[in-house]
């Protein structure tokens, strides 16, 4: 993508796993293992597949919360791994975070007037402090939030009210891409819907670009323009949301929609159920990741790893049904 603003190519990030007394490094486990996408600015990428399979890793990589073992992420052109800790100091209020838990996320023993500053005063950004109680006040208020609450404490809000507070330190800075792991699985369904149209106003209102992580394909659907499937680590399937969702050619995402619950009592869907327990990402298959529970797999699959490729215009998956 020529208009890209995060380009992620073969990322890679392996965690030892050590034994013994002496804790040597016995082997890795390949939590996310050569991913590779793009998200177009002003776009919606939504990232799925089931828990455990490197969702919310890839995110934290993409930020540089975790240090990944190999590849790039460019963002904005700009390769993040060649920062000095300077320098990536000073792009991070271009990215942030939204993170699964509004109630692990926010300090109990700060006021929320208090945790939004927090932003400002570490990025040094308006120093007056009657202008950054304006600043905070007003982006409590697009959020969704009355100005009162200011002087209270988190642990005062519901759940949905703190994944607000949780956006508007978010937005404090005026990033341009908000990675947004889970922003809803820990909410009742009732805010839910909520809070993706906030996400959705807030987008239109400041040019966002969202990473938004996800294992409801549901939610994903409502809000996303392009997706990307995981699996053990890998990307098994990308392209637009609405190609995805009619047309999955990936057997992994084929079994994935087949699970969506249908409102229509009377209209009934094949459910393809797969055999089988996950592999380790410690000792992943030699060839297709998804080769112990695929009701298509060949021989090839056992031992050549599929690469992503075009099977459709503007759709890319990693099978080898499709090479």
């Amino acid at each position: 993508m020529t208009d890209a603003l995060l380009d992620v190519r073969k990322l890679q990030v392996h965690f030892p796993v050590r034994k013994g007394f002496l804790r040597r490094t016995k082997g890795y486990v390949r939590a996310v293992d050569g991913v590779s996408f793009s998200i177009a600015k002003g776009e919606t990428f939504g990232l799925v597949g089931e828990s455990g399979c490197g969702k919310s890793t890839t995110g934290r990589a993409v930020l540089h919360l975790i240090r990944p073992t190999g590849g790039q992420v460019l963002f904005d052109g700009v390769d993040l791994a060649s920062l000095n800790p300077a320098q990536m100091r000073a792009r991070r209020k271009d990215m942030q975070m939204v993170f699964q838990d509004p109630y692990a996320s926010l300090n109990p023993r700060m006021t929320i007037e208090e945790i939004l500053e927090e932003p400002l005063k570490a990025h040094q950004i308006g120093g007056d402090p009657a202008e950054r109680k304006q600043k905070i006040a007003e982006m409590l208020e697009v959020c969704g939030l009355n100005r009162s609450y200011l002087k209270r404490y988190a642990h005062e809000f519901s759940g949905g009210q703190r994944q607000r507070i949780c956006i508007a330190r978010a937005l404090i800075l005026k990033p341009k891409l908000i990675v947004a792991d889970e922003p809803v699985s820990a909410l009742d369904v009732s805010i839910q819907s909520q809070i993706l149209n906030l996400l959705q106003d807030l987008q239109d209102e400041f040019q966002l670009t969202y990473l938004f992580i996800s294992h409801d394909l549901a939610v994903v659907h409502h809000l996303c323009t392009r997706l990307g499937v995981m699996y053990l680590g890998r990307m098994a399937e990308i392209g637009s949301a609405e190609s995805i969702y009619s047309n999955p050619l990936h057997p992994y995402t084929q079994s994935l929609l087949s699970a969506i619950p249908v409102a229509n009592p009377h209209m009934k869907r094949e459910r393809i159920l797969l055999k089988g327990e996950v592999p380790s990402a410690a000792n992943p298959p030699q060839g297709c990741a998804f080769v112990t529970r695929c009701p298509k797999a060949m021989e090839i699959c056992q031992v050549k790893r599929p690469p992503l490729m075009e099977a459709a215009p503007d759709h890319l998956v990693a099978c080898h049904l499709f090479n």
